[in-house]
């Protein structure tokens, strides 16, 4: 099966910078097996991004509230916490993003999966990618899968995180210039 990844299709983005101004925690929950899991690959990402050591005995905390969720959450998650990271101003050795795949019955890869496609799909798989050399950071899948087809998986969101961190440089370019 040939594959083209000229150009994945992503939805359009959106961002507010610095919209918590007071996240209080009023409403709480217990959070299950795959909340959990979200959690751990979002704070793995941020840890292995983050330069701690500039800030020993130092302590993050980062507010994730899911707002809507319409498919490729993880990934959404990985790129709020990238670009909240971004307007704090905390220093990074690089820059992350997550992309979605979803692989059909067919067979076909779709990026950026809608909520009825991750239905649909038999594979799901979420990468973060780093914004120097493109490699994996951190990886998660669900469903069943060949090693070629999560290569190819690979390749589409390598790809697809052009367009994600020109979102970031086009983001902070327009928050920025604001002040100036």
């Amino acid at each position: 099966m040939a594959l083209d990844i000229g150009s994945p299709v992503l939805r359009e983005f959106g961002s507010e910078q610095s919209l918590l101004s007071k996240p209080d925690g009023s409403a709480t929950f217990m959070q299950g097996v795959r909340e959990r899991s979200r959690e751990q690959c979002v704070r793995e990402t941020c840890e292995a991004a983050l330069l701690s050591t500039l800030h020993p005995r130092s302590s993050l905390t980062l507010v994730l509230q899911v707002v809507h969720d319409d498919g490729s959450l993880l990934a959404c998650c990985l790129n709020a916490a990238c670009m909240a990271l971004m307007d704090a101003g905390l220093p990074m050795s690089r820059l992350f993003c997550g992309v979605t795949c979803a692989i059909d019955a067919e067979g076909r890869i779709v990026t950026d999966p809608t909520a009825q496609q991750e239905k649909e799909s038999r594979a799901l798989l979420t990468f973060a990618i780093d914004s120097k050399e493109h490699n994996v950071m951190m990886s998660s899948t669900k469903g069943s899968f060949s090693i070629k087809e999560m290569q190819q998986c690979i390749a589409v969101s390598q790809t697809a995180s052009e367009r994600i961190f020109q979102f970031y440089r086009d983001s902070v370019k327009r928050r920025y210039s604001k002040m100036l």
